[in-house]
């Protein structure tokens, strides 16, 4: 099948530049954009792809650059595999789209099946399919307060699940994103991250002095924090976290949008810790870019809920459907295992550049490709970001003060090597500029 051609693609590895970056047509495309598109969009910085293969991306001027984004976490397989685009382009020649809600298009269990054949969960389970991963927060809100008979839900401060309304306010990474917006949900609480000294909080401040924990639904959490920080917890908070839940009746929702489908160097990140969710959530990365979402729950679980009480237009589209199904193949014959081959050689450059830049450089962190290297100021991740962008390597901040790496699943060891020699020479740069 004919694949998208990048410029250079014979020539030498990415980064491949041919103008300075942000080029002239990049430049004159973001003005373009400001006239039309909302505000609201964060924009990291002027970059402005126009086709991918692999882990490599083309800019509007011809710029071939090292992908260490993925789409924010989204492009798993890489951009435009072949496996992906044939899945692609046979379901779009059969049927584009049918309401999975009012009727029974074949791909829609298909896909059901597929996913749940790969979460921990033991026992029947069954799947609700959305668009988006903040649909299916929204989803396992509603359904373990009807599941459950309580109201009360816990999320985590640092963690990102979304910008509507119910996931908005079980978000706790940014102020920002609370702006504007009381009230929120009612009966969301936000407990500290990460430390398995930090399930006190339980015990000593939520159950002791605001409510009973028998008011408690469910407790959310992403098994390693996205956004927040790339911040991977300690064993036993995950543990003591289910213990938890199992003491007081409490559901435990693995938010898996960011760190599931392979990324950490197991198909949900969850697995490293030993520990079983009721209900698991997956977005981004599962479709390799096609806006499907899944929540897979414990059988009994979802089947609280009554016909009706939740549904969705386009959720479980045919063609999403058929691009996951495609990735979790994929996924399974060798992706995963490169994450974990990837993701050591990334580290192990990391910390050789933390070593490098005492002071400067705080940490190096991070599970397979779910990659993380913090600095000692907001001020020095913003800068390594840009210097990153203008050298032909693509990353982006999280937390504080963090630049995350979450490259595709595919990146081979010199796509993998050359980004990374991208990124110390780009914290070298700004290291120079910030001693003055």
């Amino acid at each position: 099948m004919a694949q998208a051609k990048l410029v250079g693609t014979d020539q030498d590895i990415a980064p491949r530049l041919v103008t300075e970056v942000p080029g002239p047509r990049a430049r004159a495309h973001v003005e373009y954009d400001r006239s039309w598109s909302s505000p609201s969009l964060p924009r990291a910085y002027p970059f402005v792809p126009v086709r991918g293969l692999g882990a490599e991306v083309e800019d509007i001027d011809g710029n071939v650059f090292v992908d260490f984004c993925a789409g924010i976490a989204v492009n798993s397989t890489g951009h435009s595999h072949p496996a992906v685009i044939a899945a692609i382009k046979e379901q779009a020649d059969q049927l584009v789209h049918y309401s999975a809600s009012d009727f029974y298009p074949p791909i829609y269990a298909q896909m059901c099946e597929a996913i749940a054949e790969t979460v921990p969960i033991r026992g029947p389970k069954r799947v609700y399919l959305g668009n988006s991963g903040a649909e299916v927060v929204e989803a396992a809100l509603k359904l373990a307060r009807v599941a459950s008979g309580r109201h009360a839900v816990v999320s985590f401060l640092g963690g990102f699940h979304g910008r509507t309304m119910g996931a908005v306010t079980l978000t706790a990474s940014k102020a920002k994103y609370h702006a504007g917006l009381a009230p929120l949900v009612n009966g969301i609480y936000h407990a500290p991250y990460g430390h398995e000294a930090d399930l006190a909080w339980f015990d000593e401040v939520l159950f002791d002095k605001v409510m009973p924990a028998d008011d408690v639904a469910a407790i959310i959490v992403e098994p390693v924090q996205g956004e927040g920080g790339y911040i991977v917890p300690e064993t036993g908070f995950m543990t003591g976290l289910r213990e938890l839940c199992d003491r007081h009746g409490i559901l435990l929702i693995a938010d898996e949008i960011q760190s599931g489908a392979g990324r950490t160097g197991k198909m949900w990140a969850i697995e490293h810790f030993g520990v079983e969710p009721d209900i698991l959530l997956s977005a981004k990365g599962i479709a390799s870019g096609m806006p499907l979402a899944a929540m897979v729950a414990r059988a009994e679980i979802l089947e609280a809920w009554s016909k009706g009480a939740h549904g969705s237009t386009y959720g479980g589209n045919p063609v999403a459907c058929a691009a996951a199904i495609a990735t979790i193949e994929l996924l399974g014959d060798g992706l995963i295992d490169n994450a974990v081959a990837r993701g050591r050689q990334g580290l192990v450059a990391l910390e050789a550049i933390a070593a490098d830049h005492p002071g400067f450089v705080v940490d190096a962190r991070g599970l397979g490709l779910m990659l993380a290297l913090e600095l000692a100021t907001p001020e020095a991740a913003e800068a390594l970001e840009y210097e990153a962008f203008t050298r032909g390597l693509l990353v982006l901040g999280c937390g504080h003060k963090s630049v995350r790496l979450s490259p595709p699943l595919v990146i081979d060891e010199a796509t993998m090597a050359s980004g990374l020699d991208v990124l110390a020479e780009a914290v070298a740069a700004v290291a120079a500029s910030a001693r003055g």
